[in-house]
């Protein structure tokens, strides 16, 4: 997913285990969502909800309009995750998502994961996310574990 904002920040805390990050450090990035990003995901997952692409039928709805589908939104910390913090060659081991809000077509969301623990002795993280849309209101947070791979 393409970001406009993208960034990773450490505090003055201890830099930990093999990678090398901190207690307190965090990330973000983010994405306005768009009609063909809805379109896209449908394509790959097969996800054609009404929710999605019937106006009349959302409009009918408490979300009174079109919503992407969550995967969008969640995926955004696929790409932080992976590119940002801890970086290229990571992979979840687990995630706990909360949607708490929905995301609507042209809405802009900023993914942030800040780094809650760290195994000394593995390249293993524990993160909180959180993504917000443009006015603030938390869309999705949770949690989550990673391992980052290495090339030998």
């Amino acid at each position: 997913m393409a970001s406009s904002d993208d960034h990773a920040t450490a505090g003055p805390a201890e830099r930990i285990g093999p990678l090398g990050l901190a207690v307190g450090q965090r990330a973000r990035r983010t994405k306005t969502v768009t009609a063909k990003d809805v379109e896209l995901y449908a394509e790959i997952t097969g996800d054609r909800n009404p929710l999605h692409f019937d106006a009349s039928f959302a409009g009918r709805t408490r979300f009174k309009r079109l919503v992407a589908q969550g995967g969008i939104t969640s995926g955004m910390l696929n790409a932080l995750v992976a590119m940002d913090l801890p970086g290229p060659g990571t992979v979840f081991m687990d995630q706990s998502l909360r949607y708490l809000a929905p995301t609507y077509l042209d809405d802009t969301l900023t993914a942030e994961v800040e780094v809650l623990s760290l195994k000394p002795d593995k390249p293993v993280c524990q993160l909180r996310a959180t993504i917000t849309n443009q006015d603030g209101t938390v869309v999705l947070e949770g949690e989550c574990w990673t391992y980052t791979l290495r090339p030998e």
